[in-house]
Formats: C-alpha cells, structure tokens, sequence
C-alpha cells in the first residue's frame, strides 16, 4: 500500500520548517550561539552521524527491523534510503539548533577527577554489554542493537566529561527534551502513515500509543549524542580561551622539556 506521504514529504513537512524556523531565529538572536564554535561543533557530528550510523542501518534494514512503504522513498544506497541519510543531518541540525538558543558555557575545569571519568566510562561500557547480552533473542534484538551502538558513545562523552554534564544539565535536559518529544510524534506520524514500519517480531511489543519503545529509546539517545557533543566540544574551546596552558599540546610539550611551536 502506497502511503499518503512520502518520506521526502515527511522532512517538507516535519524536519525542514523547524530547522529553518530555529536557525532563523538564531541568526537574529544576540542570545542565540550561532557562531563559528557552535556551527563547527554542529559540522563535526553531522560527519559523525554519517560514519557512524550508515554500517549500524544498513545491518538492521536487512534483518528486516524496520521498512519502508510502497513508493515511500526515491532510492536507496546500500540498504538504506538516501531520505534515512538526509534525516542523520537534519536530525542534527533540529537538535543544534534548538540547543544554540540555550548554550551556556560554565566555569569548571578541564581538569576532572579520574575517578569521575572512569565512572561514565563503566556507564557506558554497561549499556554496550546489555545491548550485546540482548542481541541474542529475536524481540529484544532492536532493542539490543540500539544500546551495543549507543554505548561506545556514551562511554566516550561521559568518560570525558561526565562531571562538566552533571553540572550543566539544565541546558542539557531541556535541549534533549524537546527536540526528542517533538521527533517522537513525528515518528509516531511516519509509523501511523505507513511511510516506514517496526517489526512486531524484532521488538518487545511496548510503547505509547502505537509507537515502539525502540523507537523512542533510539531518538532519545541520538539526541543525546547531539547535545552532550556541542556542550563538551563548546566547554573545551571555552576552556582553551580562558587557559591556554591548558592545551593538550602545551602540556605534553612542558612534560617533554620543550615549548609548542606558537610559544
């Protein structure tokens, strides 16, 4: 069955009218952080959302977790739709730029407390573990495939700066929030429509009103990777700024009894 709207219909209507609205906004805004630190930080996990979740969809697609309606997409490279692509962008793009309106950078050193990276690593490292423990069995095997991919990254985001994100988590919360319950009746939307579908057999069978919990865990932690990246990229060159002497390569450069090169 053809669906009502298409997948490119579904970012004319959803995805691209926010985009533009928050960057609209942002440009005009004097509060708004839409300066080079921001825009890079945003470019940097663009890059990253696209290496980093083209091998995950293209294993899923075939095992058949989810797919697509009837005339739904234009074309498809590897399995995935280049609609699927456009959406990694985009999706970082709604996400930075609700964030941009809400960035703040706190005073707290680069400098933490190892024992509180090693906490976010471990924290981390178990999500990764429980998602490999649930790749085993056919209705937990989406739920497991999101939490094996999303534990590499967590581990490395809380590990680094685990302590900096606890204290920012005002801005963190809430620009997670929003951009998450919005993209969830947007999924909700494209489900109901037929413009993708879920697999009963690869999921647990609970969600909210029709929309799986997979689906919902997995825009909640891809907005997750898209806030604490920008917060914690903005926090370092902040940091740099305000203590130069805290560069990486001045330091490593003291240690060896030399001088950077800019010195």
């Amino acid at each position: 069955m053809t669906p009502p709207l298409t997948y490119l219909g579904f970012h004319l209507v959803f995805t691209l009218p926010p985009i533009a609205l928050l960057g609209w906004l942002a440009v005009r805004r004097e509060r708004a952080w839409w300066n080079w630190r921001s825009l890079s930080g945003f470019a940097i996990l663009v890059a990253l959302a696209m290496v980093y979740t083209t091998p995950w969809t293209n294993a899923l697609i075939p095992e058949g977790v989810w797919w697509y309606g009837e005339g739904a997409v234009i074309a498809t490279v590897w399995y995935t739709p280049v609609e699927e692509y456009l959406f990694f962008v985009l999706q970082t793009a709604l996400t930075a730029f609700w964030l941009f309106h809400l960035l703040d950078v706190a005073d707290v050193s680069l400098d933490l407390p190892g024992s509180h990276r090693l906490v976010g690593v471990l924290a981390g490292a178990a999500l990764c573990l429980a998602g490999w423990l649930l790749l085993g069995t056919t209705s937990t095997f989406y739920l497991g495939a999101i939490l094996f991919w999303a534990g590499p990254i967590l581990a490395i985001q809380w590990g680094f700066g685990l302590t900096y994100l606890v204290r920012a988590r005002r801005q963190v919360v809430l620009a997670i929030a929003v951009p998450t319950l919005y993209l969830w009746l947007a999924d909700w939307v494209a489900i109901s429509l037929g413009i993708w579908m879920i697999s009963e057999t690869h999921t647990i069978g609970v969600g909210v009103a029709g929309l799986p919990l997979e689906e919902m865990l997995f825009f909640l932690l891809t907005n997750v990777f898209i806030v604490q990246g920008i917060v914690l990229y903005v926090w370092v060159l902040d940091r740099l700024d305000v203590d130069p002497a805290s560069s990486p390569v001045r330091s490593v450069a003291r240690r060896l009894g030399g001088r950077p090169l800019d010195e």
